[in-house]
């Protein structure tokens, strides 16, 4: 499932292709969707905002579009008439004058007013947006520290949309490796440098993935790896999808476990579980 960097980086992306520009056409698959269609033809959208794994497309007549990729959603721009070969089910296209926003296979799609949105149940739930701008280290510290996640395990944690909006599986195994925790410790157990380091270690990966599309891995390293012939799926990862493969830190190989039902990875020299 796409996470927070991807899915900030599919809202610029159908931000730049048909936004400010009125929309000419817009289309919906599902039936309860389709007395919109017009109500939207002429509106703009002002402004694409993601909450974790949701987008929240905001148009200039107050309504917004509320889509979750989930699993296997993906947005795809093309030039206005232009429709990609796919064997995926189109869910809805916006159209411009020059370009068009099109959404495959996603089945989680609403449109809201500005009330229902303040209400919407699962945003309601949701922790902070982990590239949110105004989340800080101590925002994330403190959440650690809460009573409802302290005695909790980092591994159960760092994939609880509750706790921060937009970590997925590959951002829970990257940013414990890099901040060296063991995905069994609890928060409560952590001292204060130890906290400091994890939160900060939560953003800087969080933010490197969406700047570096995709990419955890410190970006002179990632370089390096690259102009050795190493592919983008090789070199963009410290520890996630290389399983017995060596660690980039110590070189021991790196372990993969089942924790809170998904695979995680980690390096048991650079991530030992203290007593």
């Amino acid at each position: 499932m796409p996470e927070g960097p991807e899915i900030r980086i599919a809202a610029d992306k159908v931000f730049a292709a048909i936004g400010v520009k009125p929309l000419e056409k817009v289309w919906f698959e599902f039936p309860q969707l389709k007395c919109y269609e017009q109500e939207l033809v002429g509106q703009s959208v002002k402004s694409i905002e993601t909450r974790g794994k949701a987008m929240l497309t905001h148009f200039s007549n107050e309504l917004t579009l509320y889509s979750h990729n989930q699993l296997y959603g993906r947005w795809i721009i093309k030039s206005r008439g232009c429709l990609p070969k796919t064997n995926r089910a189109l869910r809805l296209a916006l159209h411009n004058s020059s370009k068009c926003a099109l959404l495959y296979s996603a089945t989680d799609i609403e449109i809201h007013t500005p009330q229902t949105l303040k209400n919407h149940p699962f945003l309601c739930k949701l922790g902070p947006d982990i590239l949110n701008p105004d989340l800080s280290v101590e925002g994330v510290s403190n959440r650690l520290q809460s009573k409802r996640f302290k005695r909790r395990s980092l591994g159960s944690i760092y994939l609880d949309q509750t706790f921060l909006a937009g970590l997925g599986n590959y951002l829970r195994s990257e940013i414990l490796h890099v901040s060296g925790r063991n995905p069994h410790e609890n928060p409560c157990n952590l001292n204060p440098n130890q906290l400091y380091n994890l939160s900060l270690q939560t953003l800087e990966i969080s933010k490197r993935s969406y700047i570096k599309k995709g990419v955890t891995v410190e970006p002179k390293a990632a370089a390096i790896l690259k102009s050795s012939g190493q592919s983008y799926s090789q070199y963009r990862f410290w520890v996630f999808s290389r399983e017995h493969k060596p660690c980039r830190v110590c070189a021991s190989p790196v372990k993969k476990i089942i924790h809170s039902g998904r695979n995680l990875f980690y390096c048991e020299s650079c991530q030992p579980r203290e007593a």
